[in-house]
């Protein structure tokens, strides 16, 4: 069985995958800068709801999640 762990860090990779690849496609005019947000925002979704999942499932109450992405934008 995968677990909801397990789910979470693949969206995790594949939110990062996305943002690298997508700012090419947009670079390239293979991807519309909406699209290319729309996207992000959807997967950004996923990963949120696992990270819900996984923090539920560890009886933590998580107000704030601090992403590596936040943390970067916090500097």
């Amino acid at each position: 069985m995968i677990t909801n762990q397990e789910k979470l860090q693949c969206a995790e990779r594949e939110l990062g995958y996305r943002r690298r690849v997508y700012a090419r496609l947009v670079a390239r005019g293979k991807m519309s800068e909406p699209q290319r947000v729309e996207e992000l925002r959807l997967m950004e979704a996923i990963a949120e709801d696992y990270r819900a999942l996984v923090a539920d499932e560890q009886g933590e109450l998580q107000l704030f999640i601090e992403t590596r992405r936040t943390v970067n934008e916090g500097r």
